[in-house]
């Protein structure tokens, strides 16, 4: 089984190599926000519940959310592994996800960090912007620069300090997402494939090697 947190800024292209690593080793791809909205479309009970912070315009407890992938990853969908994705965004939440893997026997076998330069991500946005235009296309109403700046503060703030938490672990690996995208596929699998064969081994600051 294969267990990984995937992270990286907006627009580090987490969602392609999400796919290819779905396609190579029959991952699911889990997604809070997708589960949430799931839970709460079907109804459950901790759906109902969920909603009613929700709509108060409150922030989830970590609580609700560790149960609501708890619930998740007991699906036979995911009996391969996981890659979660936007969880955990704090130490706390990393801390509780650790218990919840430990409790099942299935512990994280690795965590990749997309590296990206703010810089870039910005450049990369002004030209989608202007490719979608030169189309005649209209530009998404959250697809702004001043929203991905945002964004970028917001990860840098609350999940930034996930990488020194899980490089202590020796689980963590840091790559270039601005390599082609065969290239940073080839170092995540490379990665995994060390973990796999050497889950004690110690892998960190940056390398897989």
């Amino acid at each position: 089984m294969i267990n990984l947190v995937l992270l990286g800024p907006p627009g580090s292209g987490k969602g392609t190599q999400s796919a290819k690593l779905v396609d190579k080793y029959g991952l699911k791809q889990l997604s809070t926000g997708d589960m949430l909205r799931a839970e709460v479309s079907a109804g459950t009970a901790l759906g109902q519940k969920a909603k009613v912070i929700m709509d108060k315009g409150e922030l989830l407890p970590d609580e609700i959310v560790i149960e609501m992938i708890a619930s998740r990853i007991a699906q036979p969908d995911c009996a391969k592994g996981v890659i979660f994705d936007g969880f955990p965004r704090t130490e706390a939440q990393a801390e509780a996800l650790d218990a919840l893997l430990a409790e099942k026997g299935f512990p994280l076998l690795g965590v990749v960090e997309l590296d990206v330069d703010p810089q870039v991500l910005v450049g990369r946005l002004k030209t989608r912007i202007a490719e979608t235009e030169a189309r005649g296309d209209a530009v998404r109403s959250d697809d702004t620069e001043e929203t991905l700046v945002k964004r970028l503060k917001s990860y840098r703030d609350q999940t930034m300090p996930l990488i020194p938490y899980y490089r202590e672990q020796g689980i963590l690996t840091s790559i270039d997402g601005t390599s082609p995208v065969d290239i940073v596929s080839d170092a995540i699998e490379s990665f995994l494939e060390q973990r796999r064969s050497g889950p004690d081994r110690k892998i960190s600051n940056g390398g897989p090697g």
